[in-house]
C-alpha cells in the first residue's frame, strides 16, 4: 500500500475528530456514549408509550442533558 492510499485510509478515521479538536479514541469514547444514552432515551420512551405512568420525563431529560453536552463542547451543529 503506498504513503499516499495509507494517509488517505488514516485520514478517513481521523480527519473529522481532528477538525473538532479532539483525539479518534476520545471522540470515539464522546459518540459511543453519547449513542448509549440516546438509545437509552428511545427505551424509556417506548416503554411510557405503553405504559404512560412509567418513565413520565426520562427520555426528555436525557435528551436535555445531551443537547447541554453537544452545545457545551462548541460544536453543537455537527452533523
Amino acid at each position: 500500500m503506498s504513503e499516499r492510499t495509507q494517509a488517505g485510509l488514516l485520514g478517513f478515521f481521523v480527519e473529522h475528530p481532528r477538525s473538532v479538536g479532539e483525539t479518534y479514541l476520545g471522540h470515539m469514547w464522546f459518540a459511543a456514549t453519547f449513542a448509549f444514552w440516546l438509545i437509552a432515551a428511545g427505551l424509556a420512551a417506548l416503554v411510557h408509550a405503553i405504559i404512560p405512568a412509567f418513565f413520565e420525563t426520562t427520555a426528555s431529560k436525557i435528551i436535555k442533558r445531551l443537547h447541554a453536552r453537544m452545545e457545551s463542547r462548541g460544536h453543537g451543529s455537527d452533523s
